[in-house]
């Protein structure tokens, strides 16, 4: 097989491991099947394309236009011409095709289903990076940049996942891109010839081999740096700790990302932020409104419910959103025996409020509000969507104010199973001592109620607790265990020990993240500061439905249901919508008005931009969009630093292609000669280039060893003769034995054909300035070899010229407006003296 056929099956393949990410999060999965055979296809032509050959562009415009073909004729043949000759309708199917894809993106939830708009989309996406990558690994030979589109098609598969994307498909994306490296390194070193044992080792050894055949330690050496690369590449994003923003303000590194879709809402975990705003030095209000309700002392704010422990956070399940009914359906468990108030209250966001969730007591049952917001009906939540934030928005919600009787609770039937398997798993990390605290602390309980007060007055009076926010963060396993024994910490710690340990006891259990209720004010609105947020666990009684305690010391009101004696505070009608200035939030704070550097750090003085429950940044856009356009971003960027290399090895391979001596026929091994007999050649011959070709593809030779020399720090003067710059740069390079022979062999192939009488090409001279560059690198330092690859000097040549260029612009402009001028005068005398 040869060289170029391998390295197109390395390219193909490389795609395809990288495009395996993407099959998780479509189902079914037989688009993989259908991009396959395409870029098979797409390749094949490549592949024939080149052995005609044809231009390197037009190899790259054949390829594309077979996807092109291709895809019309899957997707669109019947706005097609003939059915695979697209057309202006076919272009128009194509757009209107990828904004269903697009739209379907956002609406569904991994695995989505494999509609045309989206299956369009995969299959596009993965013939166009097959196609960039076909162009860079094999039409020119750059197999390393080709891993910059192989990234990007991994990136997007990680950014739809939410960051969940198997290891193993990195693995696999990984393999493909080193095997496609190993391919070029071998088929650049089967361009030295076939090397055999017998052969000196100093020559075996140029040729990154052993006298015996195998590989040389550089060889291996860098095969080893490529499975070290990707091993610590895998290892190193598992120890850093991962970087996310918090659910009540500014971004702050966390525990556990969060992730999601245009369709989903998943987790975030909120413990340092909201630690954060507990220890701010200054409070400021987040959010003001207006109630019915006389009693607002239980009318905690909800954000946002966490209901899955792994062992190492809490956080919230990727669950489906659907647009926001007139009326939200009945609270989950809840039953008609259960007294119950409906509230109203009018509320306005500040201004310096930025957030996707929507504070709403719990359960709501009605909400009045503009704008683009989206329902989660498993946790009853408003988010947010296309860039839809709190920030000065003004909305009403009705809410039931449910106040159940000990006896209710404690009478509560067991909870269905599905529901009970969901929400007491717990992880097999979980220390034993938990779930044994848990029995101690309510073995007089008799039933699941009993046992939720137990654990609520073991924290708040009988367990020796101290409320303090100082406390060293945490929210896995170990961190639980750690509080239950130094028992000091702030609401997450009170809250998800709580839960785990309902959760060990079998009581369905997750944690609410929101607000306290807030302050009452004098003139009759209720303010909610930043210091107001707060954390508590809701536990699931059936018939009941989905109930609040309160473990916290000195935090929050502890719910009538668990005191003796409860209380419920009455309600008048129905609030009407406020619209005088004293209803509005304060305007945000600026950042010389008492803004410490802790708020700086976490953004509290401006608008911070955070991820948001549905995958979204502040201003709307999904994450996987954001990490699209980061990639895209790092690709174009890392593409123009690369733009010398790729200059350089361009210039290279021109110069040294076609130089003297090179085979033109098919005859390569045969003796060369300087002239070809008159008549057709013999079969077997080789046809040279003409002697008076010989000049300029010399000249070529000896520039390219001069910028060579150039790459690694040996300026060009052009003043010496031609053997003094060949001595030159054998003494400034440190040059010795066979590269300093070349050096001065191409110095006399210049002088040769400059000034013979009879000029003729000199074979090899391609080799003999790769052996130039071969010695001039094994002689220079890692940092130089970098330079010369990455930033070679000699690129200035393109300024050079472009300076050049703009120089014969101006002068043919000022040429030209010279003449005009002329011309102008001409005819304007001409006119004169015709009138005169």
């Amino acid at each position: 097989m040869s060289g170029r056929a391998r390295l197109t099956l390395c390219a193909y393949a490389a795609t395809l491991l990288a495009a395996g990410a993407l099959i998780p999060l479509v189902e079914p999965s037989s688009w993989i099947v259908t991009a396959a055979v395409l870029l098979a296809v797409m390749s094949g032509v490549g592949a024939l394309t080149r052995r005609v050959p044809l231009a390197r562009p037009l190899t790259i415009g054949a390829q594309a236009l077979t996807g092109l073909l291709a895809l019309t004729l899957l997707f669109v043949r019947d706005h097609a011409l003939l059915g695979f000759l697209p057309g202006p309708k076919a272009f128009l199917a194509f757009t209107a095709l990828f904004e269903a894809g697009a739209a379907d993106v956002g609406r569904y939830a991994s695995p989505a289903p494999a509609t045309d708009g989206i299956r369009l989309m995969l299959v596009g996406g993965v013939l166009l990076i097959g196609l960039i990558v076909d162009a860079l690994a094999v039409t020119f030979r750059l197999a390393a940049p080709a891993g910059l589109p192989l990234l990007a098609l991994y990136s997007v598969a990680a950014g739809l996942s939410g960051g969940d994307a198997s290891w193993a498909w990195f693995l696999a994306a990984a393999a493909g891109y080193l095997l496609l490296l190993l391919a070029e390194g071998r088929d650049r070193l089967s361009q030295w010839g076939r090397v055999f044992g017998g052969v000196p080792r100093s020559a075996g050894r140029s040729a990154g081999l052993e006298p015996d055949g195998t590989a040389s330690s550089p060889t291996r050496t860098g095969r080893r740096i490529g499975v070290v690369a990707m091993g610590f590449a895998l290892a190193v994003p598992a120890v850093l700790p991962a970087m996310n923003g918090g659910v009540f303000g500014g971004p702050g590194p966390g525990n556990g990302p969060g992730s999601g879709r245009g369709g989903t809402i998943s987790a975030v975990n909120p413990l340092v932020s909201l630690q954060d705003n507990l220890n701010q030095p200054e409070d400021r209000e987040v959010l003001s409104y207006r109630t019915n309700a006389t009693e607002i002392s239980d009318q905690y704010l909800r954000l946002v419910a966490l209901d899955q422990f792994d062992g190492t956070s809490w956080k919230s399940s990727k669950r489906s959103v659907q647009d926001v009914p007139d009326r939200l359906p009945g609270p989950q468990g809840l039953g008609d025996t259960v007294a119950r108030t409906e509230v109203t209250g009018n509320f306005v966001a500040s201004e310096s409020y930025e957030q996707k969730w929507l504070p709403m007591p719990y359960p709501a049952t009605r909400v009045g509000i503009g704008g683009r917001w989206r329902y989660e009906p498993a946790g009853r939540m408003l988010v947010g969507d296309d860039k839809q934030t709190t920030r000065g928005v003004r909305y009403t919600v009705s809410s039931l104010r449910v106040e159940p009787t000990a006896r209710q609770l404690a009478n509560a039937p067991e909870a269905p199973e599905a529901l009970r398997r969901e929400y007491t798993k717990l992880p097999a990390s979980l220390p034993a001592e938990v779930a044994a605290t848990a029995r101690q602390v309510t073995r007089k309980a008799d039933n699941g109620y009993e046992q939720a007060v137990a654990l609520q007055e073991w924290f708040t009076r009988g367990g020796g607790f101290r409320y303090d926010t100082t406390v060293s963060s945490g929210t896995g396993a170990q961190a639980i265990t750690r509080f239950l024994k130094q028992k000091e910490g702030f609401c997450i710690h009170f809250s998800f020990s709580m839960a785990a340990m309902a959760r060990t006891l079998g009581i369905p259990a997750r944690v609410a993240v929101g607000f306290m209720p807030g302050t009452a004010q004098p003139d009759g609105r209720v303010s909610v500061g930043i210091r107001d947020a707060h954390a508590w666990p809701e536990l699931y009684f059936e018939g009941v439905g989905w109930t609040r305690f309160e473990p916290t010391p000195q935090r929050g009101t502890t719910p009538p249901y668990t005191r003796p004696e409860p209380s419920s505070g009455p309600s008048t009608g129905p609030a009407e919508p406020e619209a005088s200035e004293s209803a509005l939030a304060p305007a945000p704070p600026k950042a010389s008005d008492g803004c410490s550097p802790q708020l700086q750090r976490q953004g509290e003085c401006g608008r911070p931009e955070q991820p948001d429950a549905d995958g979204a940044a502040a201003d709307g856009t999904p994450l996987w969009l954001t990490a699209l356009w980061v990639t895209l971003g790092v690709v174009v960027l890392l593409a123009l630093l690369a733009l010398p290399l790729l200059w350089r090895a361009r210039v290279r391979a021109r110069r040294l292609a076609a130089g003297p001596g090179a085979p033109q026929g098919p005859a390569a091994s045969a003796p060369e000669s300087s002239q070809v007999p008159s008549g057709a050649p013999a079969a077997g011959t080789v046809v040279l280039p003409v002697a008076e070709d010989a000049a300029p593809r010399t000249l070529a030779a000896w520039r390219e060893l001069v910028d060579t020399a150039w790459d690694y720090g040996i300026l060009p003067d052009e003043s010496l003769t031609l053997r003094k710059a060949a001595a030159r740069i054998v003494r400034l390079g440190h040059l010795q034995g066979d590269p300093a022979d070349a050096v001065h062999r191409v110095a006399r192939a210049v002088e040769q054909v400059l000034y013979a009488p009879d000029p003729r090409p000199v074979p090899g001279l391609a080799d003999e300035v790769h052996l130039v560059r071969t010695g001039l690198a094994a002689l220079a330092t890692r940092g130089e070899r970098l330079r010369a690859l990455l930033l070679p000097r000699s690129s200035v040549r393109v300024i050079w010229a472009l300076q050049d260029r703009w120089s014969r612009l101006t002068g043919r402009l000022e040429s030209l407006g010279n003449e005009v001028s002329v011309r102008w005068s001409a005819t304007t005398r001409r006119l004169l003296r015709q009138r005169g």
